[in-house]
């Protein structure tokens, strides 16, 4: 049988906690999901005809709070991946010191094919069939890959008729105007930019001597390729899903951000207000992308993107990981052979989760934070959970991202054998 995501995942997991201590008892728990709900979404198109999309929800720990995740709308989502990327959630949650366990969401569609009301009805169906399986003492989804504030708004919204209470901390990530945070339109991209921040002063980095390679340009890789840009990084690469460009000189980020918003395009430009010029630049595929020449490697885009193949070729000194999982277990003793720092996933795009966590605590307290506050909240998160995986790095001499995964797996077990252990059982 080939190996799954979910069986990489759990593999890392394995191998990780049985190099830092890690009592089996523990790695048994986590490596099982507390429940997981398949349904089929019922959709009325457009054209009167009735479609079935499978959908599904998986709540993989709830140890130190109620299950957390996003929801994410893509053609490749299935029971294994969603079991995985809840298995993360959980760590993340951890990682960062979080009252929340993991969990994740999804339906197998390609959204890009669907009507805008098409898309609503979809995610109100969505919710239909997940009603009794999410809440805001439960489980509380949030946007991911394909999905939005606008989409959360609807999902929060049909959850509230079925109800009839209203409970925006039901769903994070929503439009400030529903509950939503000021400072989570950023937040993930913004939490890998502390963390590279982080790195700058603990390695004495120079932002303008530092090269940034960003797969995938979606709202995590633009926000933190625009945080570095405004602090003197030299983006030189960047990609989506139709493939990517190069400028060794450095791109303007904002520029080609708004190319792409305003003419779905990919494109090396330099903008003056409402007038874009092309300047000079090599295009690239997202493979040839994770290979450049560059300081700081962002794959922001998939998971299972650096694999064993192509492990050897990173040129990379420091790999961020935004997307979930975009390494996988067979590649990372590659990575640490040839001295690769990686700054994980369960760290690097926590910033997503702890301000969904935020506007968790303010829609159950009826009380907005300024985004002033919201951001001061964050660095102190991130900046706690890196320098905690960064002291393990320098006492104990793990690399950065078994570190991370000891700190979690730290704190997991600690709850976990609070409800007794075998030797307690046993009288020892």
């Amino acid at each position: 049988m080939s190996s799954t995501v979910f069986d990489d995942a759990v593999n890392r997991l394995s191998r990780i906690g049985e190099q830092t201590g890690c009592s089996k008892l523990v790695i048994d728990a986590l490596s099982h999901a507390n429940a997981m709900l398949k349904v089929h979404v019922e959709v009325r198109m457009d054209d009167g005809h009735t479609r079935y999309f499978p959908g599904y929800r998986c709540q993989h720990n709830n140890i130190l709070g109620p299950t957390k995740g996003g929801i994410r709308f893509h053609p490749d989502v299935g029971a294994q991946e969603v079991q995985a990327l809840a298995l993360w959630m959980t760590l993340k949650c951890a990682v960062v010191d979080i009252p929340f366990g993991g969990a994740k969401g999804g339906v197998s569609v390609d959204p890009k094919a669907l009507s805008p009301m098409e898309l609503e009805r979809l995610s109100r169906s969505y919710v239909r069939a997940m009603a009794d399986f999410i809440g805001p003492e439960r489980d509380i989804p949030a946007p991911d890959v394909y999905t939005n504030a606008r989409i959360m708004g609807w999902m929060m919204d049909e959850y509230e008729k079925i109800t009839r209470v209203k409970n925006p901390a039901v769903i994070t990530g929503k439009p400030i105007a529903l509950g939503g945070s000021l400072g989570r339109d950023d937040a993930t991209g913004r939490g890998a930019y502390l963390c590279i921040k982080a790195l700058e002063q603990r390695d004495c980095l120079t932002p303008e001597e530092t090269t940034v390679a960003v797969q995938g340009f979606g709202n995590g890789g633009y926000h933190v390729a625009r945080l570095l840009a405004n602090d003197g990084y030299k983006v030189v690469a960047i990609s989506d899903s139709q493939g990517g460009i190069y400028r060794q000189q450095g791109l303007d980020v904002k520029s080609v951000y708004q190319q792409k918003q305003d003419h779905k395009e990919l494109k090396a430009v330099y903008c003056d207000g409402s007038v874009c010029e092309t300047v000079d630049h090599d295009t690239l595929s997202n493979s040839e992308l994770l290979t450049k020449d560059v300081d700081i490697l962002i794959p922001a885009a998939l998971d299972s993107v650096i694999t064993c193949d192509n492990a050897s070729d990173i040129q990379a000194r420091y790999i961020v990981e935004i997307a979930n999982g975009p390494i996988t277990s067979d590649a990372d003793a590659v990575l640490k052979d040839k001295g690769v720092i990686v700054i994980p996933d369960i760290l690097a795009n926590a910033g997503g989760v702890t301000v969904s966590y935020f506007e968790w605590v303010q829609n159950r307290t009826g009380y907005r934070w300024s985004k002033t506050k919201v951001r001061e909240e964050l660095k102190e998160v991130m900046s706690n959970a890196f320098k905690r995986a960064n002291t393990l790095v320098q006492e104990k001499g793990l690399d950065f991202r078994d570190a991370v995964y000891a700190v979690a797996l730290e704190r997991l077990s600690n709850a976990i054998e609070a409800h007794g252990t075998p030797d307690y059982f046993n009288g020892a």
